[in-house]
This record gives structure tokens, C-alpha cells and sequence, in this order.
């Protein structure tokens, strides 16, 4: 054997050893003294922002190598600016989180404009809460429950077209003919609310839980009155507030409005990037279950108001599958009706 055949083995196996243990590097040793980002597609102040906010402060300390986790706002579009973002900008390594809306599955389906991004090809990590829309009048409206919501109309703040502030009270009026008027260009559902309380506007949809933490005495002193809820079933905080599902009058409205709100589900979840190594994604959703019942991350959630019903990541992705496989014909019934496209 020549001695530069003997010098190139050495070489190999010199390469070998040093290439070995970044090879198998480990979760633990990925993250350590990584700074993740936790990308949230809303403005501060609603109910997303509360969660999000949240698994940033907490999750990291779950995660193997205690990574750090910085939080961004990056509104636009209803989330689907933070979500093509995501999708094709983001480092594809499982180091950028997000909480985007539960919509988007079914904006994709749509064809809604600026999609960029396949939501079934998202790593899906957990679910913190489901998400129950409602939409809620000031007291001092005329409009006092759904049936005058069908006979007079009555206006909404809302943010932009993208958002669920907007689709869904405009579902409803396509579908069952209230008569919403929807008054554009709140920055948010903070801005929303206080130009409702300021009567600048009539009432306001958003998230049960935006209501609970940002002013939960309209809720107790009946400052609002809620007239619908949008959800396959009755909250137990509004057993007297009808669902939009059960405004329908036939049953294609029925499966309309089943198929729009089914997002609900999906509610307030968290992902990552598309194809991280599997290592990271089932490290990381182990530690959002292993967060979900640490005392500190309940105690901030119950201080804040807002719910904590949490679903798996391999079940919050069995779910988004189902959610998107939307029968061409319903599918083409809620494009004639959702107005985001």
C-alpha cells in the first residue's frame, strides 16, 4: 500500500470522525443557545396576540436546550403575510414559530389572494385553545339579538377583508341575509372595541376570549350584548346564544356555514416550518403538551382570561387535513358566498 494511500484513509477517516458527531447532533444540542421567533399574523391586542405572547414566554424552557423565544407581530392580509413569510422565507430548522388563522386552511382551498403556502405541508405543533367567534352589539344598539340582525342593519368595525372579524359576519350575510355593514380599516380588535364603546360603530366580531381578557365586564354587566356565536356548537360560557350553523334554513346553508366555521377547531395553534427534521418536530411537540400543564403557563392564562383546551400536533394535523378536504360542490357554494377571495 503506497503512503499516499495511506495518508488519504487517514484523511477520510479524520473527516469521519469530525463530521460524525455533527451528524447526530442531538435536539438538545441544536438549541442550545438558540433564539427562536414565535411569529404571530395579527396586530397586538387581540386574542392571538394573548396566546402567542404567552407560548413565548413559556414553551422555551420546555424545548430541549432552552432555547430563547422572541415574539413579533406581523399583521397583514388576516395572517397570510406572516404565513407566506413562514412558508417560504423562514429558515426551514425549526427555530420560527407561528400563530396564524385558523382560516387559512380554507383560504387555500379558495384560491384567496396572496396565498402562497400549502397549510397541510406546515410541521403543526399544538393547539392552545379552540377559537369561538361571536359577534357582540353595544348596549345602546338597536340591534338586540339576531332576529333584528335579519331585519335592520347595523354596523361592524373591522380590520381588513383577510380577517375573520370580516368573513365571518359577511358569511352570514350572504348566506342568511343579516344585514351587517362592515366599517373598514381598525387596526386591530382593540381599535375595533374602543370605536364601539366610543359609537363609532354598532358592535364588533371577534374571539370570545378577546372579549374575556380585553374588557370582560361588557361581558358580566352587559355592556354588549352577543347575538351569534360562530362554532358547530354552543359555548357553555353562551348557552343562549344561537351558532350561525343554526340560522340555516336549508341544508346546503347548513353545510356552508358548517364548512366556514369548522376552522374553530383549529383555533389558536402553533407551527413551524415545513420540513424540519423529525427529531426537532417531535421534540417540540412534546414540549408544548409538557407546557400545557405547567402550572405557571395555566396561572398566565387564567390571569389573562382566556381558555386552554390544547390538542396534540399529530392531532391538530389530522385535523387540518380534514378541514381542507372540502367536497368540490360545498366548496364552490362558499366561494359564491365568502368574499375574501
Amino acid at each position: 500500500m503506497s503512503k499516499n494511500w495511506t495518508r488519504y484513509m487517514l484523511a477520510v477517516a479524520a473527516c469521519t470522525a469530525l463530521a460524525g458527531p455533527a451528524s447526530a447532533q442531538s435536539v438538545a444540542q441544536f438549541y442550545a443557545g438558540k433564539t427562536m421567533e414565535l411569529i404571530v399574523g395579527y396586530p397586538p391586542g387581540g386574542s392571538n396576540d394573548v396566546y402567542g405572547r404567552a407560548v413565548a414566554r413559556h414553551l422555551g424552557r420546555h424545548i430541549p436546550g432552552s432555547p430563547n423565544i422572541i415574539f413579533r407581530n406581523l399583521p397583514g392580509a388576516g395572517s397570510i403575510l406572516a404565513a407566506n413569510h413562514i412558508y417560504n422565507v423562514a429558515p426551514k430548522d425549526g427555530t420560527v414559530l407561528g400563530l396564524l388563522a385558523a382560516t387559512n386552511t380554507i383560504d387555500e382551498k379558495l384560491g384567496a389572494v396572496g396565498v402562497k403556502f400549502e397549510t397541510t405541508k406546515f410541521t403543526w405543533i399544538g393547539r392552545v385553545a379552540s377559537a369561538v367567534n361571536i359577534t357582540a352589539m353595544w348596549h345602546t344598539s338597536k340591534i338586540k339579538n339576531i332576529a333584528d340582525a335579519l331585519k335592520t342593519e347595523s354596523t361592524l368595525g373591522a380590520t381588513g377583508s383577510g380577517s375573520t372579524v370580516y368573513v365571518y359576519p359577511n358569511v352570514l350575510n350572504r348566506v342568511v341575509g343579516t344585514k351587517f355593514k362592515m366599517v373598514m380599516g381598525y387596526g386591530g380588535s382593540s381599535e375595533a372595541m374602543l370605536a364601539m364603546e366610543r359609537g363609532e360603530v354598532e358592535g364588533h366580531s371577534t374571539s370570545l376570549e378577546a372579549y374575556k381578557s380585553a374588557h370582560p365586564s361588557w361581558l358580566t354587566e352587559k355592556k354588549v350584548n352577543v347575538i351569534v356565536q360562530y362554532a358547530l356548537k354552543r359555548h357553555p360560557d353562551l348557552p343562549d346564544v344561537p351558532t350561525c350553523v343554526e340560522l340555516a334554513r336549508t341544508p346546503e346553508e347548513a353545510q356552508i356555514l358548517k364548512a366556514v366555521v369548522n376552522a374553530t377547531e383549529i383555533g389558536k395553534a402553533i407551527l413551524t416550518t415545513p420540513g424540519i427534521p423529525a427529531d426537532r418536530r417531535d421534540a417540540l411537540r412534546k414540549a408544548f403538551m409538557e407546557m400545557t400543564v405547567d402550572p405557571e403557563f395555566i396561572a398566565e392564562l387564567d390571569k389573562m382570561r382566556v381558555e386552554l383546551t390544547p390538542m396534540s400536533g399529530v392531532e391538530l394535523e389530522k385535523l387540518v387535513t380534514e378541514v381542507g378536504n372540502i367536497s368540490p360542490a360545498v366548496l364552490d357554494s362558499i366561494k359564491a358566498v365568502y368574499g375574501k377571495t
